[in-house]
């Protein structure tokens, strides 16, 4: 396994002059040996890109990629030792699946006592054993990418391990099942991991870090608490969560937070002192976090309440003040509410947070 050290942008024209014409902005940053990382954001974020720059599939327009501190930039995937799974399972349909998996150990001359131990690890992690005498042609599809996964997982020199949305075609219901597995296989073997992907699910319960990207640039990397809790930009605060956080214009005014014709108390001396230096700012609180309140409560807003959802587990209110969307994960044995009602919702506590230009607060 390697650390990766990146120091470079991308752009797919010659001469790049403002931010739009930059496909990956520049970025300076190093995974480290053994860790496991998710590359996290909308379709054309920038994040395959980011992907193919650190296989040798692209070469980055300008800057640096070292591997252990020695510069692989102009060296092929070959010469930088990686494996990378795909969006779709690439295997020999008329192979077995231990010849699969072997594959790759046996093109590199490794003893075939070792091949087979290799193998056998492999197959039993992701629960191929059953199946290892079977042709790949006669599997399905899920089969074919946990063989897809296992050929790129079966290596122990490779310098990491890349894996680009390598579950669009497993079932859901396995999905889950997959992303143990590999959070699994990665706490035994230690192995370097990233993986892109477009799903917060997978990134949050598969990654130590993400790297949450957006039209380009990193705008977050952290631990999936720190983007859930603290996210450092609106697009992460947005982007992470189901919903995505709560947003609303506001200011200092008079020792308080002014939202609309509602001045709001409560904030601890080091927070209004920041407040009161900030000038107009945007308030951003998660849905976990509002909580129904009783009326005029310090902190709350009355919101008239425009849907209730049981989704199951929860009950999802949502509803405006003065035309701001709100919404609020609310226990299910919530008090009863109908839509057209009055609801007062805390959103000043401990957790929210304050933007300035799209950027927290410190």
């Amino acid at each position: 396994m390697a650390s990766i050290e990146l120091d470079l942008s991308h752009s797919y024209i010659p001469h790049p002059i403002s931010d739009e014409d930059y496909a990956l902005l520049p970025l300076n940053y190093t995974f480290r040996d053994g860790g496991a990382y998710a590359l996290l954001g909308p379709s054309g974020c920038g994040k395959t890109t980011l992907l193919n720059c650190i296989s040798g599939l692209l070469r980055p327009s300008s800057g640096s990629i070292r591997f252990d501190g020695r510069d692989v930039t102009e060296q092929t995937p070959q010469e930088r030792n990686i494996a990378q799974v795909f969006q779709f399972p690439v295997v020999y349909d008329t192979m077995t699946v231990a010849q699969n998996l072997a594959f790759p150990l046996r093109n590199r001359k490794v003893p075939e006592d070792k091949v087979r131990e290799r193998v056998g690890r492999i197959a039993e992690m992701l629960e191929l054993s059953a199946v290892l005498d079977r042709r790949a042609r006669n599997l399905t599809a899920d089969a074919k990418q946990k063989i897809s996964l296992g050929r790129g997982l079966v290596r122990n020199d490779v310098s990491a391990v890349l894996f680009d949305e390598p579950l669009t075609v497993i079932d859901p219901h396995l999905k889950w099942e997959l992303r143990r597995k590999l959070k699994e296989i990665h706490k035994e073997l230690q192995l370097t991991l990233i993986y892109v992907t477009h799903d917060q699910t997978e990134a949050l319960t598969f990654a130590e870090r993400v790297v949450v990207m957006s039209r380009g640039r990193v705008v977050q990397i952290g631990s999936p608490d720190d983007l859930f809790l603290r996210p450092s930009h609106t697009f992460v605060g947005h982007f992470i969560g189901s919903p995505g956080m709560n947003f609303l214009p506001a200011r200092w005014l008079d020792d308080g937070v002014q939202i609309g014709s509602r001045r709001l108390t409560g904030l601890t001396p080091a927070r209004a002192r920041t407040l009161a230096q900030a000038g107009a700012f945007t308030l951003g609180v998660r849905p976990e976090f509002t909580r129904v309140r009783p009326e005029d409560a310090p902190g709350a807003l009355p919101v008239t309440v425009t849907r209730l959802q049981d989704v199951g587990t929860y009950l999802l209110l949502t509803g405006t003040f003065e035309q701001h969307v709100l919404r609020a994960r609310l226990p299910l044995d919530s008090e009863a509410m109908a839509p057209g009602g009055i609801v007062w919702l805390s959103v000043l506590n401990p957790k929210t947070c304050f933007y300035r230009d799209e950027a927290l607060i410190p």
